[in-house]
């Protein structure tokens, strides 16, 4: 549904989007995640045919955006960050003069509102004026938007930007339920929505791939920082020998019982260690100090920990005007 092939955006003294290129299948969720300033935004309004790119080429539904833009803009509905909704609209009359914009034909256009109504879940607001509804029923009219058009491919901006847990919720079922008849690409900064409604991930970093895959290929490819520990002694002896390990940055432990025995301990390592290194010196530190040591093993990666490394240092100013 999407082919992006080094894709680059170039502001002048500012390159937002460098060499850029990504697929995404019919059918798959895929998250597109970076830190701020990263150029998420300026890519997605590559693919919705809001900007045109410096170099490259992007493929919507097999259409060129620059090429073939009103097929290619045909294909996909694109909710920005920040929705431009009419205020002085009923919900409903804003959904129809979208769907005349989008020339939806005249004769289709009432059941195509009717159908984005129900599946954004504003059906009992259609006849609210749009400046009335609440932060959360903005952005599901604005997802009402760009499902109006019926089409295959949804891009969606930051969906739950500035909605409070339980809207999150909302529209996070709503995504997971559109996603059983639409491609989609999510762009968002909260990690454990990727890893509640995404198949895959795609994560850059000043306009750069720096790494993509399923959720569970990218926790695979990097291992954390936690070192977990299988211990026989006290928990204050346990503690006592590891605080003077170097690399270690905290320290939490699990006693059995009433005993006092330490029987599984989490060190946290500093991001300057190397965790295998840490690991030796604690074993040596534990046995010196005569305790078992019964097993030791790298804790896995979090999506959080994929996301740190793979885009520390990239992110120190904004490159793109994104908040």
């Amino acid at each position: 549904m999407i082919e992006v092939e080094k894709l680059t955006k170039d502001y002048g003294t500012t390159v937002a989007v460098r060499d850029l290129s990504f697929s995404v299948g019919k059918g798959e969720i895929v998250g597109f995640l970076g830190p701020n300033g990263a150029g998420k935004s300026t890519t997605l309004r590559i693919l919705a045919g809001f900007l045109g790119a410096t170099s490259g080429s992007v493929r919507v539904a097999g259409f060129d955006v620059a090429k073939e833009s009103l097929a290619a803009r045909r294909a996909l509905g694109y909710m920005p960050e920040a929705a431009p909704l009419h205020p002085e609209l009923r919900v409903r009359e804003y959904l129809d003069f979208r769907a005349a914009l989008k020339r939806v034909p005249r004769r289709e256009r009432k059941n195509a509102v009717a159908r984005a109504l129900e599946l954004a879940a504003v059906t009992d607001v259609s006849e609210t004026l749009v400046g009335h509804l609440s932060k959360g029923y903005r952005q599901r009219v604005a997802l009402a938007d760009a499902l109006v058009s019926k089409p295959p491919l949804l891009i969606l901006d930051e969906p739950t930007s500035g909605l409070d847990p339980n809207q999150i919720l909302e529209v996070r079922k709503l995504v997971r339920e559109l996603g059983k008849s639409h491609t989609l690409l999510l762009s968002t900064h909260i990690l454990s929505e990727v890893e509640v409604v995404c198949d895959r991930a795609i994560v850059i970093a000043r306009g750069r791939l720096v790494g993509e895959g399923t959720l569970a290929e990218l926790k695979a490819r990097r291992k954390g920082r936690k070192l977990v520990l299988g211990l026989r002694g006290t928990e204050e002896n346990a503690r006592r020998a590891l605080l003077a390990v170097a690399g270690v940055a905290a320290i939490e432990c699990e006693a059995a019982g009433d005993s006092g025995e330490a029987q599984r301990v989490t060190l946290d390592v500093n991001d300057d260690a190397e965790p295998d290194l840490v690991a030796e010196r604690a074993v040596a530190a534990l046995v010196a100090a005569g305790l078992g040591v019964r097993s030791i093993a790298r804790e896995s990666a979090s999506l959080e920990d994929v996301f740190q490394e793979l885009t520390r240092g990239e992110a120190k100013e904004s490159r793109d005007g994104e908040p």
